[in-house]
C-alpha cells in the first residue's frame, strides 16, 4: 500500500492556474528533486503567466494541455505528481483518472463538493490502492501544532467540547461573494470550502469523527437584499469599468494587481469569468453566517460559527476537558480600510494591521499559563511553507521539517470526513434537522489508513 506521507518529487503537472498555484509552481521549481512538466489549463492567458513565471524563475516552459486532454498530458509528460488547484466541483474529474493512471495526486481542499463525487473518489482508491493528499495547509501551522501537541500529551485531559469561532473581515470575507465561490454547485459553500480548514483542524486536534451535525444558515450580509437593507449596495454588475464601484470599499480592483490583472482581467475575454463581481448583486447562492454543532464519536461536542463579514479578521478556539482548558487565538488582522493597497490574497502575504496569536493554558485548580509560540503571519501561519517542506522536502540549505503535521499529512479520509461535517452542515440548513455521517454512506469502512512517517 503506498504511503503518501513520503516526500514528493519527480515530474509534476499542475491542473488549474488561478492564484492558489503559485505557491506550489514557486516551490516545485525551488527544490532540485522536483520538476513542473505541465499544465492542464483551459484559459491559455491564465498558462503563459504561469510559462512567463517559470521562466523568470529560470526553469523552462512546458506543455499546456487542455482539460479533456488530461490523459494526454499524464502520459505524454510521464507524470509522477498531480497537483489540483482548479475550481473545486471539478476536483474529482482530475482525482480519479490520476489514481487510475498510477500518478500520485495531491489536492487542495476541499477534495470534492458533494456526497456523489466523494463516494467515487474513495471508492477508486479502493479499487487501484492508491491513496491522495488534501493539503491541508492549517495543520502545518507551528501553532495549530502547539495546540495539536498539548492536547495530545494529555494537559486537559479528555476533550470534552470545543468552542470555535472564525471571523472573516470584509475584505477576505466579502472575496467568496465575487468569484466563482458564490455559487454552491461550485465550492459546496462556505461550509465545504472555507470551513472544510476548520473541520479538518478539529478532527485532527482531538483525533475524533464527527457523526452528527446540526446547523443554522443564512445569507445575512451580502445579497442585494440585504444590501439594500443595510445601505451598502452599489448598483453595478461588476467592478472593472464601474463608476459606481470607484468608491466602493468592497469593490475589488483588477488592475491595481498586476498578479490579478494579468490572471483574471487579461483573461476574461476568453471564458467570460469575471472575478471582481459585485457582493451585493442578486443570486448569490451561499450563505455568510453559519452556525453549527457537531457530535463527534468520542462524545465530544462542537460549536462552531462563521462570519464572512466581520471588521477584523482571525479566530478563537477553547477546548474544554476533563482536567482543565486550552485557548487559541488568533488575530490576522486588527482591522481594514477601504484601500486597494489592502486588497492582497489571503495567504500570499501578511494581512495588514496583523495582531497576535495566544494559547493559554489552564489546568483545574491552577493558574492560567501563556505558552510559548512561534507565530508567522504569511502563508497561513507559515503553513504553507512548512508543507511545502514535508510534501515536496527542504530547498537546499533548509532543514526538514519534524513537527506533528510532519507526521501525519492529510489523506482521502481526512478529506472525506472533514467535507462531510460541511455537506451534513449544508443539508441541516435545508431540512432543519440534524444529519448523521452514516446518512451519507460513505465507503470509509475500507479507508482506513492514516499517514504516520
Amino acid at each position: 500500500m503506498s504511503n503518501p506521507s513520503s516526500q514528493i518529487g519527480g515530474r509534476v503537472a499542475i491542473v488549474g492556474t488561478g492564484s492558489r498555484a503559485e505557491m506550489f509552481v514557486r516551490g516545485i521549481v525551488e527544490r532540485p528533486s522536483s520538476v513542473l512538466v505541465g499544465i492542464c489549463e483551459p484559459n491559455s492567458i491564465r498558462a503563459q503567466y504561469y510559462n512567463d513565471l517559470l521562466m523568470s524563475l529560470g526553469a523552462k516552459g512546458v506543455p499546456v494541455y487542455k482539460p479533456e486532454e488530461f490523459g494526454k498530458m499524464l502520459k505524454e509528460e510521464r507524470v509522477d505528481v498531480v497537483v489540483i488547484t482548479c475550481v473545486d466541483v471539478l476536483h474529482d474529474l482530475y482525482i480519479v483518472p490520476a489514481l487510475e493512471a498510477g500518478v500520485r495526486v495531491l489536492t487542495e481542499k476541499p477534495m470534492t463538493t458533494d456526497v456523489a463525487k466523494c463516494r467515487q473518489i474513495l471508492e477508486t482508491v479502493r479499487k487501484t490502492g492508491r491513496h491522495l493528499t488534501v493539503t491541508f495547509n492549517y495543520r502545518y501551522n507551528p501553532v495549530h501544532e502547539l495546540v495539536k501537541r498539548t492536547i495530545s500529551e494529555g494537559k486537559i485531559g479528555r476533550v470534552l467540547s470545543i468552542h470555535f469561532e472564525w471571523l472573516l473581515d470584509t475584505v477576505h470575507g466579502a472575496d467568496y461573494f465575487r468569484r466563482w465561490h458564490r455559487q454552491k454547485t461550485n465550492s459546496g459553500g462556505l461550509m465545504v470550502h472555507k470551513s472544510g480548514h476548520h473541520f479538518d483542524l478539529v478532527n485532527w486536534w482531538i483525533d475524533a469523527e464527527p457523526e452528527t451535525v446540526a446547523g443554522f444558515g443564512k445569507l445575512a450580509f451580502y445579497g442585494d437584499e440585504a444590501g439594500k437593507r443595510y445601505g451598502w449596495a452599489r448598483e453595478y454588475f461588476r467592478a472593472r469599468g464601474s463608476e459606481a464601484a470607484k468608491d466602493d470599499p468592497f469593490a475589488i480592483h483588477l488592475d491595481a494587481d498586476p498578479t490579478y490583472k494579468k490572471i483574471y482581467a487579461n483573461a476574461e475575454g476568453e471564458d467570460g469569468y469575471y472575478r471582481d463581481q459585485n457582493v451585493f448583486a442578486p443570486g448569490i447562492g451561499i450563505e455568510d453566517d453559519m452556525s453549527v454543532m457537531v457530535r463527534y464519536n468520542t462524545g465530544a461536542t462542537l460549536t462552531y460559527h462563521l462570519t464572512a463579514y466581520s471588521p477584523w479578521e482571525g479566530y478563537r478556539v477553547m477546548f474544554n476537558g476533563s482536567h482543565g482548558r486550552l485557548e487559541l487565538e488568533v488575530v490576522e488582522s486588527k482591522y481594514r480600510i477601504p484601500s486597494s493597497s489592502e486588497a492582497v490574497s489571503h495567504g500570499t502575504q501578511p494581512l495588514p494591521h496583523a495582531g497576535p496569536a495566544t494559547v493559554t493554558l489552564q489546568r483545574l485548580w491552577e493558574k492560567p499559563v501563556k505558552l510559548p509560540v512561534v507565530h508567522d503571519h504569511a502563508g497561513h501561519g507559515g503553513g504553507d511553507k512548512r508543507m511545502l517542506n514535508v510534501l515536496f522536502g527542504p530547498k537546499p540549505g533548509e532543514a526538514p521539517e519534524v513537527g506533528d503535521a510532519a507526521k501525519q499529512s492529510a489523506d482521502e479520509r481526512d478529506g472525506a470526513l472533514a467535507l462531510a461535517v460541511g455537506l451534513m452542515a449544508n443539508e441541516s440548513f435545508k431540512t432543519q434537522k440534524f444529519v448523521d455521517l452514516k446518512s451519507l454512506s460513505l465507503p470509509l469502512e475500507h479507508i482506513q489508513f492514516k499517514n504516520i512517517m
